[in-house]
């Protein structure tokens, strides 16, 4: 997977938008959701304080979403197997503590952050390797940090194309909803939620007012997990 990743660390990028043209969107758009959903998900768990939430990117590849979070997650690490992407992310943000590793351990000691994420990722770790991924997320967090997967939604049509589309998932394994949530519940994690998004194929904060409202039913293009060390 290494080795794939190093391939497009100058046009990771144009690949992606390449793979969502039929849409007509940008993939600013969809990155921009995702960071809005991060943003929520800090003040919902309660992760706001005194101090900045110490934060962690798992397969951050090239750091295009971290433009988005440096507003409300100035102290951000991220880190990926890819060592060529890690090259291209420290270009790109010099503000962001990277770190390239072979894994399957986390480059981190025991509870270093309050958040883990983990956007678009477990879908190319193999399947047999998800308990150790989900069990490294909770390693690194400190006692009731937040862990939370972004992932593609297998029931929807149109990101099963955009994911047939794109170069680099051709090893994907788009897990379910409810596998990552038993995957958190096994691992010793609790307060799991879930919920769906991007179903309107614009930003505006009514679309998303109301999309909130259907985040319980699998619409959306993609959806969320998250769960408390």
């Amino acid at each position: 997977m290494a080795n794939l990743f190093d391939a497009y660390k100058s046009t990771y990028n144009d690949a992606v938008q390449d793979s969502i043209r039929f849409s007509g969107l940008k993939h600013d758009f969809f990155l921009k959701a995702k960071a809005d959903l991060l943003a929520r998900l800090i003040n919902e768990r309660g992760l706001c304080g005194e101090r900045p939430v110490r934060a962690l990117d798992v397969g951050c590849g090239v750091g295009a979403l971290h433009p988005f979070l440096k507003q409300f997650l100035p102290k951000l690490s991220g880190c990926d197997v890819s060592s060529e992407s890690i090259t291209r992310a420290r270009q790109d943000n010099s503000w962001v503590d990277y770190s390239a590793y072979e894994g399957p351990k986390l480059p981190y000691a025991d509870a270093s952050f309050d958040l883990a994420f983990a956007i678009c990722v477990v879908h190319h770790v193999p399947p047999a390797g998800w308990p150790a991924f989900f069990s490294e997320m909770k390693r690194i967090l400190r006692p009731n940090g937040i862990a939370c997967v972004i992932e593609h939604n297998p029931f929807n049509p149109m990101t099963r194309l955009a994911v047939l589309r794109c170069p680099f998932d051709a090893d994907a394994v788009l897990i379910r909803p409810g596998a990552a949530e038993s995957l958190f519940r096994s691992q010793g994690f609790s307060d799991i939620a879930r919920e769906h998004f991007l179903l309107f194929p614009f930003e505006h904060p009514a679309l998303r007012t109301i999309e909130r409202h259907f985040s319980k039913l699998p619409f959306g293009a993609q959806y969320a997990c998250s769960a408390r060390a």
